[in-house]
């Protein structure tokens, strides 16, 4: 698989990361099935994992823990804080370490940060991000990063504001059309030389029907990684596969592959952008 610089961090990962969100019981994966994936992953050369507490009520970061064992020195943890405060993020850092089964990861994320008003909160005196300055000051965190699914505008002010290492940001093919990291975001991350990692590649299974188009429309973007969701062996296999032969798509098939994405392009596929993730017909306003 190819491989691409991680930011500043010295790293290069896979274009092909692990998203452990789907390694639960709510996705009709086993703790057995989990722990396969996990290793057959890391076999073949994957080394970038990513988990949140709120995964599953924390079986995602449990299951990835035992998952690991004695290999976990090979692999990447990035998982996250959904607290907005810096001791409520201690105590989610904490409790995240124990499920891990380790005494550090390597990218801790302010989670979801949808707004500028929860962008203040985590930047306040005693906000979230003051427990990620300090947890990498312990060394129980290397690299401080966050997250963006709804509002681009909000992670080039986060970014402007702080030194962000990374950023975890939407950018699927129906992404492209609303509220577009890869338009607003990427240029700005970019000239930062930030590591950047895509999620919502396959839209949540909504783009499923144009699944290899999908990821070669995401990792034609000058992003670090994606992460995909893998809840059973065929599905790593699947994406190692096309992982593994991967070229860029030309200009021509970027605007074959739009003219297909654009009804997508609306609150229901996309709920992330949505005005909350049970509305399927007001998108987000971006104020």
């Amino acid at each position: 698989m190819e491989k691409r610089k991680f930011g500043q961090t010295g790293r290069e990962f896979s274009i092909l990361s692990f998203g452990a969100q789907r390694i639960v019981d709510e996705h009709n994966c086993t703790e057995d099935e989990a722990i396969q994936i996990v290793n057959r992953a890391i076999d073949e050369g994957i080394e970038y994992f990513d988990t949140a507490p709120i995964y599953s009520a924390g079986q995602s970061e449990e299951r990835l823990g035992k998952a690991l064992g004695d290999r976990r020195s090979k692999v990447w943890i990035a998982t996250k804080t959904l607290d907005r405060t810096r001791d409520g993020s201690w105590r989610s850092l904490e409790a995240s370490l124990k499920r891990l089964q380790t005494d550090h990861v390597q990218e801790w994320r302010l989670h979801d940060v949808r707004t500028m008003a929860v962008l203040d909160e985590c930047f306040a005196k005693d906000g979230a991000l003051q427990a990620l300055i300090e947890a990498k000051e312990q060394g129980i965190i290397k690299h401080i990063s966050l997250s963006g699914h709804t509002n681009p505008l909000v992670q080039v002010e986060a970014i402007n504001r702080f030194p962000f290492d990374s950023a975890l940001v939407a950018v699927s093919a129906a992404d492209h059309f609303m509220y577009s990291f890869a338009d607003e975001f990427l240029p700005h991350a970019n000239e930062k030389g930030m590591a950047i990692i895509g999620m919502k590649v396959i839209g949540n299974g909504r783009l499923a029907e144009w699944y290899e188009q999908a990821l070669r429309y995401t990792w034609s973007l000058p992003i670090s990684t994606a992460i995909l969701g893998m809840s059973s062996m065929e599905q790593l296999e699947n994406n190692l596969r096309v992982a593994r032969s991967f070229v860029p798509m030309t200009d021509l098939e970027k605007l074959e592959l739009f003219k297909i994405m654009l009804p997508m392009a609306n609150p229901d596929v996309l709920r992330w952008k949505a005005k909350d993730w049970s509305n399927k017909e007001e998108w987000a306003e971006r104020l």
